[in-house]
Formats: structure tokens, C-alpha cells, sequence
């Protein structure tokens, strides 16, 4: 008999401030009262799902991309490297290579073909890796650390990772980083399902119809989730029945929630519509996309 293979689920936005991190955490701590979820904060730049994932800290692991790093002493200033490098991260300056680790994409091309083994690759930090338990619920933090440039590597590891040791959670939600931009690609385009946040305003509208050109052009199958529903206008529910693009759930605005979710609370067991949304949700995936495999 087949394995199933875990369903994973992106939750995005076109724009910051919808309410993805809301929908995020509080969709993984219900779905994991009945069932085993990952949860994991790809939003790699300024993750904030474990203000509101409490649980039990279990490691922290550091990671790392290669960089080159030059050897001046058997250097014979050839200009391969700099030549080879498309990235710009390895310039030749007179009888000085000088290497922009910030620019490197770890491709090995420069160190791979210096006939003189100038540039050996040497590890760089670039994030963390956390892991958190609380009951059924799984949660992995991805952190860039501080002046680090590029986003993009530490996500490709975070997917690599949960592939290799979490294969086995049938229920996987990815907290991607807002916008269209190639962070945003890199989280999502490693998942099955996407599901868009946005609000019923023109903004929202705005970034919705970017995300959805974005998200498309992956091949993705996507659903909308109006959050703060009752402000603003009809415009996005048109923009999605004309598009045949499935609204899963819309949430009201409701000033409770904000004050649940300024104090780092857990939303869907205090908010009655918020818990019911959540069910919507969970009952369109289950029914669309339950037996995926």
C-alpha cells in the first residue's frame, strides 16, 4: 500500500498586515487537537508565530551557506572567478579578490574552477533552526540572523529539513513571507495547497491580484481567505467568483480578535466565528484535497 505523503499547505498574502500569521497559528493549534500538524515560520526576516506557539523548546540548531574565501598566497590574479561569477559576489581590484559574501549564492563555480584551488568554500552562518512541541502540534522556526542579505537559502534549508525529518506529519501549514518577491516563491512553490489572506479593501484587492499572478505562474491550486470582512467593499469576493478562485472562509472584523491577538493570544477558543471559520476551512481542504497522496 502507498504512503500517504503529507499535504502542505502555504498560507501567503500579497501584502503584510492581513492577518496571516492570525490564520497561521490559530488553523495549527486547532487542527492539532485532533490530528498531528507542522507548523513552520518561514517568514524567515521577522517570524513571530512563537509568540503565539508556546510549547516545549527542544533544540536549536545554526545554519549555514558556503562561501569562498580567497587564499592571497597561492592566488595567481588569473581572473577566472571573477569572470565566472554572475553574481558579482567575486571581483578582481588590482592584485586584491575581493569576495561580497552578501551577493555569494553558493554556486561553487569560482572555487570549483581556480586552477590554483584559490578559493576554498568555508561555512557562514546565515539563521536558526527551532523546534517546539506542544501536544500534537510541531512547530519550526526559521530565523535569518542579523544583516544577513538573502532570505532564500535558509528557506530552501527549513523545506529540506522538514523533508527529511518530519516526512511522517500528515498536515503540514507553512507561514510564508508577505509579498510576490523571491521569498515568497521560495517558500510556497515546495507545497500543494496555497492559501492567500487578504482583506476586503482596495489594498487588499490590489495585492491580492499580484499574489494570484505570482502564485499561478507556479502551478499552484489557491483559495482565498477574506480576513476583517465587513469593511471596505464586495470588490475582492467579485475578483474571486470571476476568477473561479474558492473563498474558504471569510472572517468579520471584529475588535475582539485584535485584542486577543495584541496579547498574544490564541484567537478561535475565545472568537465563536473565528473557530467556525476554521472549520470551513479544514472541511473544503478534507473534502477537496483528503486524499491527496
Amino acid at each position: 500500500m502507498t504512503e500517504k505523503k503529507p499535504f502542505k499547505i502555504a498560507i501567503a498574502s500579497g501584502k503584510g498586515g492581513t492577518g496571516k500569521t492570525l490564520l497561521s497559528t490559530n488553523l495549527a493549534a486547532y487542527l492539532s487537537q485532533t490530528r498531528s500538524t507542522l507548523l513552520v515560520d518561514l517568514d524567515v526576516e521577522e517570524p513571530n508565530d512563537f509568540i503565539f506557539i508556546k510549547g516545549t523548546l527542544e533544540s536549536v540548531s545554526d545554519q549555514y551557506k558556503m562561501i569562498p574565501e580567497w587564499g592571497e598566497d597561492k592566488c595567481t590574479l588569473c581572473g577566472i572567478c571573477s569572470n565566472v561569477c554572475k553574481y558579482h559576489a567575486v571581483v578582481q581590484l588590482g592584485t586584491f579578490i575581493a569576495v561580497f559574501k552578501e551577493l555569494c549564492h553558493s554556486c561553487y563555480a569560482c572555487s570549483e574552477l581556480c586552477p590554483e584551488l584559490a578559493l576554498p568554500m568555508q561555512k557562514h552562518k546565515i539563521g536558526e533552526l527551532s523546534k517546539r512541541s506542544d501536544g500534537h502540534l510541531t512547530f519550526i522556526e526559521s530565523r535569518l540572523e542579523i544583516c544577513e542579505e538573502q532570505a532564500v537559502p535558509l528557506i530552501h534549508q527549513t523545506h529540506n529539513l522538514v523533508d527529511e525529518d518530519y516526512n511522517k506529519i500528515p498536515f503540514q501549514l507553512f507561514d510564508c513571507p508577505p509579498g510576490t518577491s523571491c521569498p515568497v516563491i521560495a517558500a510556497a512553490k515546495n507545497t500543494d495547497y496555497v492559501i492567500l489572506v487578504t482583506e476586503s479593501t482596495p489594498f487588499g484587492l490590489n495585492d491580492l491580484k499580484l499574489a494570484v499572478e505570482t502564485i499561478s505562474k507556479l502551478g499552484k491550486p489557491l483559495g482565498v481567505i477574506i480576513n476583517r470582512h465587513g469593511i471596505g467593499n464586495n470588490d475582492v469576493e467579485s475578483y474571486c467568483a470571476h476568477n473561479q478562485i474558492p473563498v474558504l472562509a471569510k472572517i468579520p472584523f471584529d475588535r475582539q480578535i485584535a485584542k486577543c491577538y495584541s496579547k498574544g493570544e490564541l484567537v478561535y477558543a475565545k472568537v465563536e466565528h473565528v473557530e467556525t471559520s476554521l472549520r470551513q476551512i479544514i472541511k473544503y481542504l478534507d473534502e477537496t484535497h483528503g486524499n491527496h497522496e
